[in-house]
Parts: C-alpha cells; sequence; structure tokens
C-alpha cells in the first residue's frame, strides 16, 4: 500500500508545473529562481522599459526640483532611484541633483531604496517597516502636507491615490518619472502566453507590476479573450502578484491573486512552493500514491512527466475516480483528437507507459477506462462532476 507519510522528494517543490513570467526587469532572474525548484517558465514580457536617457519628461522634472528644491523628496525603488541619479550625470546634472537633494527630506518605501540613497551619499529620514507606499502617506498626512512642495519618484507602476490624496490635503507634487512602460516590440510572446492561460496549459502567472497585468488583459481584450482569460485565472490558473499594487488591475476585473508577505522576488516565489502542490490531486490508486500536476504526475513521490493527451485523458479520469469514463467522453477530452475513439487507445497506452504503473488505469471491456481507485477511499473521493 502507499505510504502518506511525507518523503524526501529528489525533485523540487514545482517540478511538473509550468508557470508564467510577465516581468520584463528582473525576469532572468525569476525565472531561474522558479526553475531552481523544478517549474517550466513561460516567459512572455508583456512590457518594456524606456531608457531613462531618452525620457524628456525625467529631465524636466529634474530640472524642476535643481531650480526650486522640494521640502520632502519620496523615492520608491532603488532601480529607479539609482537610474534618476546615472540619468542626472548623463545630462551633465548629477551633482546639481544630489546637492538639491541634501537639503531635502528623503523617505525611502523599503531598505533597498535606502541603500540607493545611501550609495549616492544622501541620507533618508525615514522608512517604514511595511515596505508600503499606504504607511509612507499616512505619516505624511498625519504630519500634514499643507503647503508643502514633495517630488514624488514615480516608477512606472500606478500609486492609487498617493499623489492624489497630497493633493487632496493642500501639497504641490512634482512627479518624477524614472522610467516609462511602453508595450513589447514582440507581441507574439504574450499572445502565447494569453493563449496558455486560456488553455489551462500553464498552472500559474507571476506579475511583478500593475503595468504589466494591465497589458495582458488589454491584449487579451484585443483579441476578444479577456472573458476566457478572466474565466481561467479565477479557476484553473493560479495568478500570482508580488504585492497589493500589483494585484490592482487584475481585481478590478474581479479576479482574486495571491501575494507573499514580503513584496520580493523569493517570497513570491515561496509562496507558488506552497500553492501550487497544495492545489494538485492527489489519489489512493492501486496501491499508490498519484499527485496530479500540471505537465508530470508524482506516483508514490516519483516524478513522471506525462505527454499532454495524456494528462488530458489523466484529469477526465481524476474527475470521476474510480467510476467507469466512457471513450467517446475520454476522445472529447483529447485536444483536436477528432471523430476516432483509436486515439483514445493510443494515448492512454502512451499514459500507462509515462506513469510507469500500468494497473493505475483499469480497463472496462465495452465501457471504457477508470482510475483503480482504492477501496477504502471510495466514500472519500466521490466523482466530481
Amino acid at each position: 500500500m502507499y505510504d502518506e507519510r511525507e518523503q524526501s522528494p529528489e525533485h523540487g517543490p514545482l517540478a511538473g508545473f509550468t508557470v508564467g513570467v510577465t516581468a520584463a526587469r528582473r525576469a532572468d532572474e525569476l525565472g531561474a529562481l522558479l526553475e531552481r525548484r523544478g517549474a517550466a517558465v513561460l516567459h512572455a514580457p508583456a512590457l518594456r522599459i524606456v531608457p531613462l536617457s531618452d525620457d524628456s519628461e525625467l529631465l524636466a522634472a529634474t530640472k524642476e526640483i535643481i531650480g526650486r528644491a522640494p521640502d520632502i523628496a519620496v523615492a520608491t525603488t532603488a532601480i529607479g532611484f539609482r537610474g534618476w541619479v546615472e540619468a542626472a550625470d548623463g545630462w551633465g546634472l548629477g551633482e546639481d541633483l544630489l546637492e538639491r537633494l541634501r537639503e531635502v527630506r528623503i523617505l525611502a518605501r523599503g531598505p533597498k531604496v535606502k541603500g540607493a540613497i545611501r550609495a549616492a551619499g544622501l541620507t533618508e529620514e525615514w522608512s517604514p517597516a511595511s515596505e508600503s507606499m499606504a504607511e509612507v502617506l499616512d505619516r505624511l498626512l498625519e504630519e500634514g502636507v499643507d503647503g508643502l512642495r514633495i517630488a514624488v519618484q514615480l516608477h512606472g507602476e500606478p500609486l492609487p491615490g498617493f499623489v492624489e490624496s497630497l493633493r487632496a490635503a493642500g501639497a504641490e507634487v512634482v512627479g518624477v518619472p524614472v522610467y516609462r512602460w511602453l508595450p513589447p516590440e514582440d507581441i507574439g510572446p504574450v499572445d502565447r502566453l494569453v493563449d496558455a492561460v486560456v488553455a489551462r496549459t500553464l498552472d500559474a502567472v507571476t506579475f511583478t507590476s500593475a503595468p504589466a497585468a494591465a497589458s495582458l488583459l488589454s491584449r487579451a481584450e484585443e483579441r476578444g479573450l479577456l472573458d476566457d482569460l478572466l474565466a481561467a485565472l479565477g479557476h484553473d490558473v493560479l495568478p500570482a502578484c508580488v504585492g497589493p499594487v500589483t494585484a490592482l488591475p487584475l481585481q478590478a476585473r474581479g479576479v482574486d491573486t495571491v501575494q507573499p508577505e514580503r513584496f520580493r522576488l523569493g517570497p513570491l516565489v515561496q509562496l507558488l512552493c506552497r500553492e501550487l502542490p497544495a492545489r494538485a490531486r492527489t489519489l489512493p490508486v492501486a496501491g499508490h500514491r498519484v499527485e496530479i500536476r500540471g505537465h508530470a504526475v508524482l506516483v508514490d513521490g516519483e516524478l513522471r512527466p506525462v505527454p499532454p493527451a495524456g494528462m488530458s485523458l489523466l484529469r477526465a479520469l481524476s474527475r470521476k475516480p474510480g467510476w467507469v469514463v466512457s471513450r467517446a467522453e475520454l476522445l472529447r477530452a483529447l485536444p483536436g483528437a477528432g471523430r476516432d475513439e483509436h486515439a483514445v487507445e493510443t494515448a492512454m497506452a502512451r499514459l500507462r507507459t509515462a506513469l510507469g504503473a500500468p494497473k493505475l488505469i483499469q480497463t472496462v471491456v465495452k465501457r471504457g477506462y477508470r482510475l483503480a481507485l482504492d477501496p477504502a477511499a471510495d466514500t472519500k473521493y466521490d466523482a466530481v462532476v
């Protein structure tokens, strides 16, 4: 009989799962973290970043701040703050900018941007332990901002209500757009990602910026696939966001997301390592413990890759564990199989070979196939319609 005790798998916790990555910045780092834990990764940058030195709006904001110092500066991202200083250097304004910022109270969103501020020879006045822009806003409003001039480093993502709340409280806000998001030059990978979500061949999609989430939704809408995409993200494909700001475009469409407690790539990957295995279907079949993942199956803890057609058959059988599923119904589950039931027999033979335990699936003569669910589990695993 199978052993329900935890085993020490030789594979990673994400083995057998496929994860989509929409990030443009740090995509390689995120992909490597996922692959190191066993996941297959589909990378489709939903955006591209315009280099800072090409951004005339940043140049104008920099000159405005040098010409008239703000009372407070809010720094939001390390890469953005470093890029701002580097761009100013490129324009011959670097020393003037730093000299002006030395006169200013600087608030930093988190430890990484604090490091960037100090590397520039500046010192922040305060940073929230939560790394939350909401806490920065609360502090400013509690202190009072009426009549103050506040420079806010924008970082490509919306800061919902942040600038508006400061202005409503009487502050003059100078936006510092450190880089710009634009659609990707090659839309092909995004289209493939949308198709994969709709087809449920992905197990999760990661989002590390709100513009990337908005861009994916916009592209799906352009192709007439928005409803299908939302349905898949709402039930079968897990949307994982690095933080609450990133999740806003999805939540506005009624999609619930998961987010780590700390808004970083490492915790995001750790979250997937918990969530995806917990969502996998595990059944006691013919004396074995069978865990059905996205493109593979764990049989007694051993990873068994399965072809796409075989996974389609196995999912159809697992929806009715222990019950006979007809060849006609299994044929409908096969993508592009047509009307020939022989395709079911071929795919089933390959599935049994891939699983390495032929007795997991029983042939019921003239009726179809069934998962050989252990008798003691019959009442626990009723058919799922």
